[in-house]
């Protein structure tokens, strides 16, 4: 199991990313400002022979795909991750947002305006493509199969869905390592069990930053898992999913079954184990070497440092490294009934075989190692109870989970599980077995009292034992060959005879069927068998934790090391352990809060229900005399002592002094009882002689007086039985209308649940579509402006007018024609005063409208402007005519232009014609001088 939270690395740390990607990067990024990742075209930067420094080696024909969840306010997250990321990174996206089954999603295209990678709704059958961006549909469930997109109708298109969970499980299945998946904004926790497959199958895990989202909803579920790699907002995540993906380590074959120690290209690995054992105190170097290096591998990735010595030297100087590389190690994958056929089978055949062989009184004991947050436990807890109420049977039961991470077993204690726990609980275990608390689900007391859960470590730590069922699923496929041979004997011996032991579906016996029969192979259930003397010789029983000090000098000169004041304080240990009486802090009702010094003969568990009540813990002897005490303590509120009660111990007797008394002083304490009990000598003969002394008088009258009180008490306590007899009627009269009014509650409580679910949906659907939906306003509203600056550069008056003739929208350049103002629109247009010297608007307009025919007129201003009118049908989207479009275009210069036109034709006209009289003039003048000519030579 992942940290809680993995911080984004502060400055200085190694993989801080410095500034933001650009699309137009295509490199990788360095992990620091004084180391860069080797070029992409070389295998290998450092000496591969040299001890320690593994290469660093580009992972080609490898495609990232990474499934990216969101929900309300996702829009916002998803543009600003996008704007970061580079467009050709090698890596496939599919993103899966909440929809409106009902609504055709413009997200797409949203996405498509922040990357040049190609944006594409996912289609059925599609093969994914590298620097690809697959957006799914509404109404569609999306899986994988071999990196094709398969489309799923959903079980349900409305109500409580959780289409990230099922696609993020089954990116994980098929993908595996190359998988990956980032949590954007979004309410409820849809992708936290989802992710669980993607940390599991070795994958990576982002969460938003809760800061930087809308609604930190889904983000903070994800992160309570305790299994995000990185929290980061989404500007910052694509220089790591470049570092992260781009990179891979081999340190000295991988593959190689060799054994750690005696791998010498594997000495920097070892060091990392070795401070790891001694910052949380386990030895990994039980587990499986291919499974360490891909771990250590993965956090070198993460904290993007290439070089395996220089992880050891980052590892050495922060702490957190190695808590996070715990968690990594520890990967506690797992749900609630997983492989629910498997717990069929335990249900249908196994539990009810083990609950048969029960002796009466006897104990149904399992035990549950690796059991990380609990839902396996409480998974077989449902399973036994169910078996019981078939069969009739209430019999008592222990449940024992323990792992080795104390934050998973905080969890698992807590009972506190995410709303889409209802994913894999049926309803009916839901309203059973569970309390809705704000979102989550929290186990009931019926589930959570039979189950212990502890920190413990199965190869170091004593077993527990007389089992009748031992869970231990896919534990055993982390850890080596030798780590296994030392545990399958072991579950042998805690198991009593027939006891049964399930193990997950990858798992086996391995090398020990003499040891256990397989009831089902295909779910891995075996029951144990017979040993032989020589077989129990074999069994390595855990010594017990693991020394943290080395060597004895340090134990011997520890005391040496002490200041004054640790030694006053070692000292006053000392004393309270070895020199002070047993004392026991109760409340009121006798529950032990608090025990100092050793109780044991005193007190010991009572048979049947596990209880801390101290009347019931009281050994034989000294049970009703601390009764007493603590009942007359309580009345006076003063100190009782009681000496020399004689307590019956293991066939022997001791005598103790007893004191009770009420603790007012500390106010952290007020209200309890202090309970002391002092060992003394027994009594001597003389002691005992004082006690019987004294006149038979004195004696005769306290046995009179005893007596007396006994007789009231028992009159009281015959009028008590009565009257408690007519309480319980009353109360068992009142329990039957209470159960009535419980179940129809219970009734409407489910219908009312099963409402809030489809609403919360809705919700979630309607968000989605009001981003979308605000993001196209924004469009058009940048569409408005760029229009009315296009109209207003081009100094065309325009006016529009309905279907009625009524203004919808001018230009400012129309004003100056027609008197608009503002407050103008929904005006008629006859009711405008115009500056134009043409009363037929109103009319033009009309006939326009009726046949649709564009209508064209010049007209001129009453201070002598000339423009040309252009009436036209106004056309919708849909080619519907929704009113008339006047432009009024001016053409004073042209006018200007053909007037001075006109005046030099007709002055050219004119003087042509002047020019022709004149012609003609001077013709018959040289006719008239010809003919005179003629008439000379014709004289002469």
């Amino acid at each position: 199991m992942p940290s809680d939270k993995a911080k984004p690395n502060k400055a200085g740390d190694p993989g801080g990313s410095k500034g933001k990607p650009t699309k137009a990067s295509s490199k990788k990024r360095a992990s620091n400002g004084a180391q860069e990742s080797p070029p992409a075209n070389k295998q290998a930067s450092l000496n591969p022979q040299e001890p320690g420094k593994g290469p660093i080696i580009v992972k080609k024909n490898r495609l990232p795909i990474l499934g990216l969840g969101a929900s309300a306010g996702g829009l916002e997250a998803l543009q600003q991750f996008f704007d970061a990321m580079p467009s050709d990174e090698g890596m496939a996206f599919l993103v899966v947002v909440h929809l409106d089954p009902d609504h055709a999603s413009i997200l797409p295209e949203l996405i498509q305006k922040r990357t040049a990678m190609k944006v594409e709704t996912a289609e059925d059958q599609k093969v994914i493509r590298p620097n690809h961006v697959y957006v799914a549909p509404p109404n569609k469930d999306l899986a994988l199969l071999k990196s094709k997109i398969l489309l799923l109708d959903p079980e349900s298109p409305r109500g409580h869905r959780l289409p990230i969970d099922f696609f993020l499980r089954q990116l994980a299945q098929d993908q595996g390592e190359n998988a990956g998946c980032i949590i954007f904004s979004g309410t409820g926790s849809d992708g936290s069990l989802g992710l669980r497959d993607i940390k599991g199958s070795g994958g990576l895990v982002i969460a938003q930053e809760p800061s930087s989202a809308k609604y930190d909803g889904m983000p903070s579920s994800a992160m309570a898992t305790g299994m995000v790699d990185l929290v980061l907002p989404p500007e910052q995540m694509p220089a790591k999913l470049s570092y992260y993906f781009s990179q891979s380590r081999s340190m000295g074959g991988a593959s190689s079954e060799a054994i750690l120690d005696d791998a010498p290209s594997l000495a920097p690995l070892q060091k990392v184990l070795v401070l790891l054992r001694d910052r949380v105190g386990h030895d990994f170097s039980y587990y499986k070497k291919n499974t360490i290096i891909r771990r250590i591998e993965r956090r070198m990735s993460l904290q993007q440092i290439p070089d395996v010595e220089k992880y050891v030297r980052f590892v050495q100087a922060n702490s957190d490294e190695l808590d996070a590389l715990f968690k990594d190690m520890l990967i506690g994958v797992t749900e609630f009934f997983r492989d629910p056929e498997a717990f069929e089978v335990l249900k249908k055949v196994v539990i009810p075989e083990l609950l048969a062989q029960l002796k009466p009184k006897d104990a149904l004991r399992v035990w549950v190692p690796g059991c990380s947050t609990g839902e396996e436990v409480y998974s077989l807890v449902i399973v036994i109870k169910e078996c019981m109420a078939q069969a009739g049977k209430d019999v008592p039961l222990q449940v024992f989970g323990t792992d080795i991470d104390s934050m998973a077993v905080d969890k698992a204690r807590d009972g506190l599980y995410p709303a889409n726990i209802a994913a894999e609980v049926n309803r009916e275990r839901l309203g059973r077995f569970f309390t809705e608390e704000s979102g989550f689900f929290r186990v009931r007391k019926e589930l959570r009292e039979p189950v212990v859960f502890s920190v413990q470590d199965v190869m170091k730590d004593p077993p527990f034992s007389r089992l009748d069922l031992l869970c231990c699923r896919n534990l055993l496929i982390y850890l080596d060959g030798t780590a296994q041979k030392k545990l399958l004997p072991l579950f042998h011996y805690t198991l009593k005879p027939q006891g049964i032991l399930f193990l997950g579906s990858s798992e086996s016996i391995g090398g020990f069927p003499d040891l256990f029969k397989a009831l089902d192979k295909k779910w891995k259930i075996y029951s144990r068998k017979p040993a032989s003397g020589a077989m129990r010789l074999m069994i390595d029983f855990p010594t017990g934790p693991v020394t943290r000090e080395g060597g004895k000098g340090k134990a011997a000169n520890a005391a040496l090391a002490l200041g004054e004041a640790d030694l006053v304080r070692e000292a006053q240990k000392l004393v309270l352990s070895e020199f002070s009486p047993a004392l026991l802090l109760v409340d009121p009702k006798g529950d032990i809060q608090y025990i100092h010094g050793h109780t044991g003969k005193f007190l010991e568990p009572a048979v049947g229900r596990a209880s801390l009540n101290i009347s019931s813990m009281a050994r034989e002897g000294l049970r009703p005399e601390l009764a007493a005490v603590m009942r007359r303590a309580q009345a006076s509120g003063r100190e009782v002592h009681s000496p020399g009660v004689r307590v019956e111990i293991n066939g022997g007797h001791q005598y103790v002094d007893l004191t009770v008394k009420p603790i007012t002083q500390s106010k952290a304490l007020r209200g309890l009882l202090a309970v002391v009990i002092q060992e003394v000598a027994e009594p001597t003969a003389g002691s005992k002689g004082k006690a019987r002394r004294g006149p038979n008088a004195e004696i005769q009258k306290r046995l009179g007086d005893l007596e007396q009180e006994l007789q009231h008490t028992r009159e009281r306590h015959h009028g008590a039985i009565e009257e408690l007899e007519t309480s319980n009627e009353e109360l068992k009269s009142i329990n039957e209308e209470m159960q009535s009014a419980n179940e129809e509650l219970q009734s409407t409580n489910e219908e009312l649940e099963a409402t809030k679910e489809e609403q919360q949906s809705l919700n979630e659907e309607l968000a989605t579509v009001n981003t979308e939906l605000q993001a196209k306003i924004d469009e058009l509203a940048h569409a408005q402006d760029d229009m009315k600056n296009l109209l207003s550069s081009t100094e065309i008056a325009t006016i529009f007018l309905g279907n009625d003739l009524s203004v919808k929208r001018f230009t400012p350049k129309a004003s100056k024609l027609v008197n608009l103002i503002p407050s103008d629109v929904g005006r008629p247009v006859q009711h405008l005063a115009t500056n134009l010297d043409y009363a037929n608007l109103e009319a033009d307009a009309g006939e326009v409208m009726q046949s649709l025919l564009v209508k064209q007129r010049e007209v001129r201003t009453k201070d002598g402007i000339w423009y040309q009118m252009r009436i036209l049908p106004y056309r919708t989207m849909d080619n519907l005519i929704d009113g008339v479009v006047i432009t009024f275009t001016d053409i004073n210069q042209q006018k200007q232009a053909q007037t001075e036109l006109r005046e030099l034709y007709d002055a050219l006209k004119k003087a042509g014609i002047q020019r022709e009289a004149l012609f003609k003039e001077q013709t018959k003048e040289l006719e008239h001088a010809r003919d005179l000519l003629g008439k000379k030579s014709g004289d002469g």
